[in-house]
């Protein structure tokens, strides 16, 4: 790669990681592409040549995010051999997560959800890709499984872990993590066969 080369794609990360750091903290419509260029250190102009908009940009960053959540998805399932035990270690994973930092319940889809309402948004729709992953991924397992209705305990389990998210961000540190492992595990035992 050459040195132009690094530099772009050093700069593009910089945009990434500046603005995930700015999204986080103020939320998506209270920060502008200029406090975004002036923080990681780059033109407007750069800028705009790694993302023609800033939606663009917030597009990116959901897909790195999407990238590292099924990257931590896989490594904590990978740990269990059979599917039940899959399902039951990624709710205690959610759990220990919580307990260790309480802003890492924050859910940056969540967040999309609410001030990007509209589903024809590029960035709902962005937001909405990955979370359906993600109950796709939940139906497998529960299929893998063998449990009686997958599909609704799929649904079950998805809305347990999008409502601790959001309780978890709501009350913060107080939000009981070993609820959601024995709501999970409740869950799961009633679809057994």
């Amino acid at each position: 790669m050459s040195m132009a080369n690094d530099r772009k794609s050093a700069a593009r990360e910089q945009l990434l990681l500046t603005g995930s750091q700015l999204f986080f903290a103020n939320g998506f419509h209270a920060i502008g592409v200029d406090r975004i260029a002036a923080e990681a250190g780059v033109t407007k102009m750069t800028l705009y040549k790694h993302f023609p908009s800033k939606d663009h940009l917030i597009v990116a960053i959901l897909e790195r995010s999407g990238e590292m959540y099924w990257a931590w998805f896989e490594e904590t399932v990978e740990g269990e051999a059979e599917p039940r035990g899959q399902l039951i270690a990624l709710f205690q994973a959610i759990a220990s997560q919580h307990s260790k930092s309480p802003q890492s319940s924050f859910c940056l889809y969540q967040a999309v959800a609410v001030e990007y309402p509209f589903p024809d948004h590029m960035v709902n729709q962005a937001a909405s890709r990955h979370k359906q992953s993600v109950a796709r991924r939940l139906e497998d397992l529960c299929r893998q499984a063998g449990l009686r209705t997958p599909e609704a305990l799929s649904r079950q389990l998805f809305v347990l872990m999008e409502g601790f998210c959001m309780i978890a961000r709501l009350i913060g540190p107080d939000a009981p993590p070993a609820d959601i492992v024995q709501a999970a595990m409740t869950l799961i035992d009633s679809h057994g066969k």
